[in-house]
């Protein structure tokens, strides 16, 4: 019986290696955690979030809530996780960070057609596989990949965000709302005044950044930015980025502040949780000082400050086709973050993508067309598309879904449409046994 490997149990390796195994295929699994990992890595579990606990936004009106919706009623393991572990946050799918990757773990260690492996792999392995190591490839698989390719494999940093104990807290100076209240109010609320922002910008500027070697500005994705270098780019920047204060209502003056830090719950328990936005590669002390200018956060407790971590993708749009294989082997697979498609739904959505046509390759079967009409279809032709000159990582957005025939003026009205459109799209295929 043909076996297929898939290198790396992140959140598109994952998909990919459940997606296989529901579809009757033997998978040979293999993680280099716990035997290695790299900085940014806390937990031996599979799936762990490393960035943000949030899946943003689950509203059809957005497409990432298209996608996760296309996802779920396709079978995925990673939303029906999600959806488990979530933890509230106004109109956002997020989870609890820990309960979620265990819960993912649990699922693929008692399949009976994964088997596990834990070790590192430093070379591409012959097909049938699909390699999903992320933005955190190890240096030696890394370098294998881009002598597989021989050229177009690129790096750029990403980033953590800071995690604070809800007891440390300073309520007197936060409160709990969702932006223009929607859903429950789940988000803590840090309010500061034009003097208490002036002060923090200057301090967060100057702040000492630890050493990342090769770092430029220049290299750092826009979609998960060090709050710092955002700093740097205009004393408004943050008040327009993470720390914009529309639909928000300070309690104390019954007006909008000049600028808010909101805090979104990282587990369950509500014990802890993050500094939305707050990605950074300062030095530890310079994190503790400078965030703890926030008035609510003058007592923070810190458990787990940012760190700044090397990402890796490839140049897809020459190597790729649109189910994320090799152009010159379809035997040979990528998925996740290493594709470019950025962001954890994605990430899942190319993993299932890749795990649905190898399987349909290995069992002799047409693969099936997921369309330009669905958010997965878009993600996969995307990442594949040749006239792309200055190819960069994308999260799902309308605009590389194929428009709709007739124009709607509402912007909000239009994206259901396509949404509806979408799943219409995805439940004939459904039908056909995807």
């Amino acid at each position: 019986m043909t076996r297929v490997k898939v290198i790396g149990a992140g959140l598109a390796g994952s998909e990919a290696a459940w997606q296989l195994a529901q579809r009757g295929i033997c998978v040979d699994l293999i993680e280099m955690k716990p035997q290695k990992k790299t900085p940014a890595h806390h937990s031996d579990d599979f799936g762990e979030l490393v960035c943000s606990n949030s899946l943003r936004g689950d509203r059809l009106e957005n497409a990432v809530g298209l996608l996760k919706e296309e996802l779920r009623r396709c079978g995925s393991l990673i939303l029906a996780c999600a959806e488990e572990t979530r933890v509230e946050a106004g109109g956002c799918l997020a989870v609890d960070r820990n309960g979620f990757a265990a819960k993912i773990t649990e699922k693929l260690k008692n399949h009976p057609n994964i088997t596990i492996t834990c070790q590192e792999v430093t070379e591409v392995p012959e097909g049938p596989v699909i390699i999903a190591t992320g933005p955190l490839t190890s240096d030696a698989l890394s370098k294998a990949i881009g002598e597989y390719f021989g050229s177009g494999y690129l790096h750029f940093f990403d980033a953590a965000a800071p995690l604070v104990t809800a007891e440390s807290i300073d309520m007197n100076e936060a409160w709990w709302q969702s932006r223009y209240d929607r859903g429950t109010p789940d988000y803590i609320n840090c309010a500061m005044d034009k003097e208490q922002y002036e002060a923090f910008i200057k301090e967060l500027v100057a702040a000492e950044e630890a050493e990342v070697h090769g770092f430029e500005d220049k290299n750092v994705f826009e979609g998960c930015m060090p709050v710092e270098v955002m700093a740097r780019r205009g004393f408004d920047t943050l008040r327009y980025g993470p720390l914009k204060p529309v639909g928000l209502t300070d309690p104390q003056t019954g007006k909008e502040p000049y600028a808010v830090v909101q805090l979104r719950q990282d587990n369950a328990e509500k014990t802890i949780f993050n500094l939305v936005g707050f990605q950074t590669h300062l030095k530890f002390g310079e994190q503790k000082r400078v965030f703890s200018m926030i008035p609510a956060l003058r007592n923070a407790e810190f458990v787990r400050y940012g760190v700044m971590h090397q990402n890796t993708f490839l140049q897809s749009p020459k190597l790729l086709d649109r189910y994320y294989a090799d152009r010159r082997n379809p035997l040979v697979a990528f998925a996740g973050q290493m594709t470019g498609v950025e962001g954890y739904v994605e990430s899942a959505a190319s993993g299932f993508l890749a795990a649905v046509a190898m399987a349909a390759k290995v069992q002799g079967r047409e693969i099936p067309e997921f369309p330009k009409t669905t958010a997965i279809g878009a993600l996969g032709l995307y990442i594949s598309d040749e006239s792309v000159e200055n190819f960069q990582p994308m999260n799902i957005n309308f605009s590389i879904i194929s428009p709709l025939e007739k124009r709607i003026r509402k912007k909000a009205e239009k994206n259901m449409a396509i949404s509806q459109r979408s799943l219409g799209v995805i439940e004939e295929l459904l039908a056909k046994g995807v």
